[in-house]
């Protein structure tokens, strides 16, 4: 069968043909062709790719309209894609209100079917023009479908969708600005309705979190977590170590909300009269913990590695409870190798910040890392203490699986000085090194 452009072909023949053509092509020739040539080809298969959803919505919607399925199999157009087409119910429902949209917006479904407008565009535009006021009248929907598949030859799905809130001042001014105040009142009134925030166990070690907030409070978050993201760069010593990876941005975003709440925490570190700052409950065995620390986990379940229990074990409010027994609790632990006010204050005073050459943290911003761990009988005393940002406070917690020689180790000298010692493929010589502002000026 031949197809001429001139000649009107019914939809079963042009799937019939396009059905026919797909089995006899030639996947391979497209490496016979240069690269602009592969470029070209790729641009007109996506312009395929959307008209054909036109033609597949466009014929969707009269099966639904007509009810099809229900008159041959008994069951709604959603159910017969479901069974027989194997999509999911949420697909297949997807699927439908998409078709209904193209053919009530019907010089959109156009647009879709002649290649104006791709099948993402389509989408996005449908959610505007359904955002219009019912009572807008069937001349200014007319112009608003018109002046959005205008709009598609310069701007994507997701900036077409930020178009709504100018489109009715194209098509009707004379009501744009109360509609506006309305439309934002709602979608305020439905953003605090949706707001939520869960956390999900992914059962491997990490934590999904989800959620959505208002756009404004959510900015004030945002600005935080931004603000510290930036923040959190290598120093330039640190940056000579090729076994500490750069962060992604996304994961300077992740470490910067733990740092945030850490920094909330951390303002109630050594309260002075009455109340704590919330404390994390560990269940460890206490010759583990004397040990290697392995096998230590929160009451909720969680496991923590070796390295994390260390970390908390500096100066975070964590209690060894100490299991067995008659009574279950025998003993909840030695509070006093806690950081005291009058010992962080004298950390304050000493470190001024993060001992890291080159790091520029405040002292507020610091954890009190015990150089010789606690649970390894290291005191809590000036001499075995000193401030570290979350950052470094990770680089510099001893790992017992590598040779001390390969990591950065910190002492403090006979001065009472913290000094750094870079492992040896940063410095073969692993001279200290100390913070600039302990070097007396010159």
């Amino acid at each position: 069968m031949s197809i001429g452009a001139e000649v009107g072909i019914a939809v079963a023949d042009f799937a019939t043909a396009v059905t026919g053509l797909l089995d006899h092509l030639d996947h391979n020739s497209v490496a016979l062709l240069t690269d602009r040539k592969q470029l070209d080809l790729m641009a007109d298969l996506l312009t395929v790719q959307s008209r054909l959803s036109g033609v597949v919505h466009t014929v969707l919607g009269q099966v639904d309209r007509a009810e099809a399925a229900m008159t041959a199999h008994g069951i709604p157009t959603t159910s017969w894609l479901a069974a027989e087409l194997r999509h999911t119910r949420g697909e297949a429902s997807a699927m439908v209100h998409h078709a209904a949209d193209l053919h009530r917006f019907s010089q959109l479904g156009a647009a879709l079917r002649d290649g104006r407008a791709n099948d993402r565009q389509a989408r996005a535009i449908t959610q505007v023009l359904k955002k219009l006021p019912s009572d807008l009248g069937v001349e200014a929907e007319a112009k608003a479908q018109a002046t959005m598949i205008g709009h598609c030859g310069d701007f994507d799905s997701h900036e077409l969708a930020g178009l709504s809130r100018h489109l009715l001042d194209v098509v009707a001014p004379e009501v744009a600005e109360e509609v506006e105040a309305k439309r934002q009142e709602r979608e305020l009134r439905d953003a605090q309705q949706a707001r939520h925030l869960n956390f999900a166990d992914d059962g491997h070690g990490s934590t999904t979190i989800k959620g959505s907030l208002p756009t404004a409070d959510a900015a004030l978050i945002k600005a935080q977590i931004e603000a510290l993201a930036q923040q959190m760069h290598r120093t330039a010593l640190e940056l000579r170590d090729p076994g500490v990876p750069q962060p992604t941005w996304p994961q300077r975003r992740a470490d910067a909300l733990v740092e945030l709440a850490r920094r909330i925490a951390i303002q109630q570190s050594a309260p002075r009269h009455g109340g704590d700052r919330p404390h994390l409950v560990v269940l460890i065995d206490y010759l583990d913990l004397l040990a290697d620390c392995h096998g230590a986990g929160l009451a909720d379940g969680t496991q923590l590695t070796a390295g994390q229990l260390r970390q908390h074990a500096c100066d975070a409010g964590v209690l060894p409870v100490i299991l067995g027994g008659p009574s279950g609790v025998l003993d909840v632990g030695r509070e006093q190798r806690l950081v005291t006010p009058d010992i962080r204050h004298a950390l304050q005073v000493r470190d001024k910040g993060c001992v890291f050459p080159g790091c520029d943290r405040p002292a507020a911003d610091c954890d009190a890392h015990h150089i010789t761990p606690w649970a390894h009988g290291g005191p809590t005393a000036l001499s075995n203490l000193c401030l570290l940002c979350k950052h470094h406070h990770n680089l510099l917690e001893p790992d017992p699986k590598r040779a001390p020689e390969l990591q950065w180790q910190i002492r403090i000298s006979n001065d009472g000085i913290p000094e750094l010692i870079p492992p040896r493929f940063v410095d073969k010589h692993r001279r200290p090194r100390r913070h600039q502002r302990f070097r007396p000026p010159e």
